[in-house]
């Protein structure tokens, strides 16, 4: 099952993909430059010192035949032109957020509710950092109803899988919910 791990720049996808990997995973990282700076928003990342350039890979078998293959996108602008062939194909996707820069997260909301991809978003605690309740990230994205929002720390590889666990159930249900839509005799045929 492929998944996406999405969110702005320097949210912590690398992180996210490295610390619920069961293998080591594949990087495409690049140190920034002072040509990137003036393209890419740097602000509240002071210490960032690389960035993806194309993905980040990881693995976690569930059972013999079942694994989740992480994908996680680059954040900058200029990148987003990948995002199109990561998300071919995949059950669901996690956008993590920085409650620090909130608005970084939201062309990630947007890229999937316009392809009706199932996601979650995880909102990555920074440490010394003003904490806000799922209630609050919630109505600031102004998610679709149902839509989880869970809290995590990308650095742990417990609350890295916390949040794939609830990602995996929330895709199944809408799955079958569409797969049920789909199926069920309309009105005006009967």
């Amino acid at each position: 099952m492929k998944i996406l791990v999405a969110g702005g720049f320097g949210v912590g996808k690398t992180t996210l993909v490295g610390a619920v990997s069961e293998i080591r995973p594949l990087r495409t990282e690049e140190a920034l430059s002072e040509a990137g700076e003036l393209v890419d928003d740097t602000a509240g990342v002071g210490r960032k010192t690389t960035t993806t350039v194309a993905m980040d890979f990881g693995r976690i078998t569930i059972r013999s035949g079942l694994a989740l293959y992480l994908f996680g996108t680059p954040g900058q602008d200029r990148f987003w032109f990948l995002w199109d062939e990561l998300a071919r194909g995949a059950l669901g996707a996690v956008v993590l957020a920085d409650t620090r820069r909130l608005a970084d997260c939201f062309p990630a909301v947007d890229y999937f509710e316009h392809r009706r991809i199932p996601f979650v978003v995880a909102v990555n605690r920074f440490t010394g950092e003003r904490s806000y309740g799922v209630c609050d990230v919630t109505r600031a994205l102004d998610l679709e109803q149902g839509t989880p929002v869970l809290l995590c720390d990308a650095r742990d590889r417990e609350s890295g899988r916390d949040v794939l666990i609830r990602l995996v159930e929330y895709a199944g249900r809408v799955c079958a919910a569409r797969l049920l839509d789909s199926v069920e005799p309309r009105a005006d045929s009967v």
